[in-house]
């Protein structure tokens, strides 16, 4: 899920989203899913609460932070740099970065869950690492490629300049 298109994330929100911590603490959500739903053998329909709690985090964690203290690392640039893409309709990015590896990468994290899903089914925990790894090397690469667009982009666009502090 794109948060972007989330109604919750309005400007203030977004700098929310850009502290550290809101980057680096969804990358729980994932083994924690698989784990809750893993859990079911042992727990049953129970196991339904875990997994709940990890799909309210990861729709919640982009506010739950304050706005952080400085935007000058590369997880608060990665937020930033997807806000840029996700504006891009509105100010045009550079022809570099009108490339099909985001869909590339996006489809690589997809094909990572969907392992993981299966992996969850199957209690496979190879198809779990798997499936968790590709689903996190896709988007810690995707993330990574809007630090690069946030870095051209804050040159060439005031409102983009103002987000760094």
């Amino acid at each position: 899920m794109m948060v972007g298109k989330s109604i919750l994330l309005t400007d203030e929100n977004w700098m929310k989203h850009a502290n550290p911590w809101s980057v680096w603490t969804r990358y729980s959500v994932l083994p924690l899913l698989v784990l809750a739903f893993w859990s079911r053998v042992w727990i049953s329909w129970w196991c339904l609460i875990p997994g709940i709690i990890s799909l309210l985090w990861m729709f919640f964690n982009p506010i739950f932070f304050n706005k952080p203290r400085s935007t000058k690392n590369w997880a608060s640039k990665s937020v930033l740099g997807e806000r840029v893409y996700l504006n891009r309709d509105n100010v045009d990015i550079p022809d570099i970065h009108k490339t099909p590896l985001y869909g590339i990468l996006n489809t690589i994290s997809s094909v990572g869950m969907v392992i993981a899903i299966w992996s969850i089914i199957y209690y496979s925990v190879w198809g779990a690492v798997l499936g968790v790894t590709l689903a996190y090397l896709g988007k810690s690469w995707y993330l990574d490629r809007m630090v690069w667009l946030y870095e051209t982009m804050k040159s060439e666009n005031e409102d983009y300049q103002k987000w760094e502090y």
